[in-house]
């Protein structure tokens, strides 16, 4: 069982990683599972709440925020978005997988719910891990609880990330 995660400085880095991890092992011919984010240009003016995440097993888009109008300042996640992708990735969990990405180990996983029978599925294949990890607290509380210290922290750089997933 591999599990290994991340965290850059930099709003943003962590997804680009995770992203451009993906695209590469990809090109490589590996099979993925998980969700990686869109990266996508924010509009002047915007604020920067849109999220679309691809499932990596079929590549489809899945918009997993949702809008609360125009004066508002906070982001929401639409948790009926959040159950579609992790349908989606739960009907590849049968298949065969090389790695399993996830773009960030958020309040839903922290707490129970989400990716996290995902990432177990996958730790019980054999199926190497890697997740983003944000600096709050109480998700990295979260993810030392679920993981103990099976986790090892991989380098915030593409060639270390694909090297820990190649194995």
């Amino acid at each position: 069982m591999r599990i290994g995660y991340i965290s850059a400085p930099g709003r943003g880095e962590t997804d680009r990683l995770m992203s451009e991890t993906a695209a590469t092992l990809e090109v490589e011919g590996f099979r993925l599972n998980g969700i990686v984010k869109v990266l996508q240009e924010h509009p002047e003016g915007s604020h920067h709440c849109d999220m679309d995440v691809r499932v990596l097993s079929d590549g489809r888009s899945i918009r997993i925020t949702q809008s609360l109008g125009k004066e508002s300042h906070v982001c929401r996640l639409n948790p009926e978005a959040i159950a579609e992708a992790v349908a989606a990735v739960d009907q590849t969990g049968g298949g065969k997988v090389d790695a399993f990405l996830l773009n960030k180990f958020g309040p839903e996983e922290a707490e129970g719910r989400g990716f996290r029978h995902a990432i177990a599925d996958a730790l019980e294949k054999g199926i190497p891990v890697l997740v983003g990890l944000g600096a709050g607290e109480a998700t990295r509380k979260g993810f030392d609880a679920f993981v103990g210290d099976l986790a090892e922290e991989v380098p915030a750089d593409a060639d270390a990330m694909t090297s820990f997933l190649r194995g």
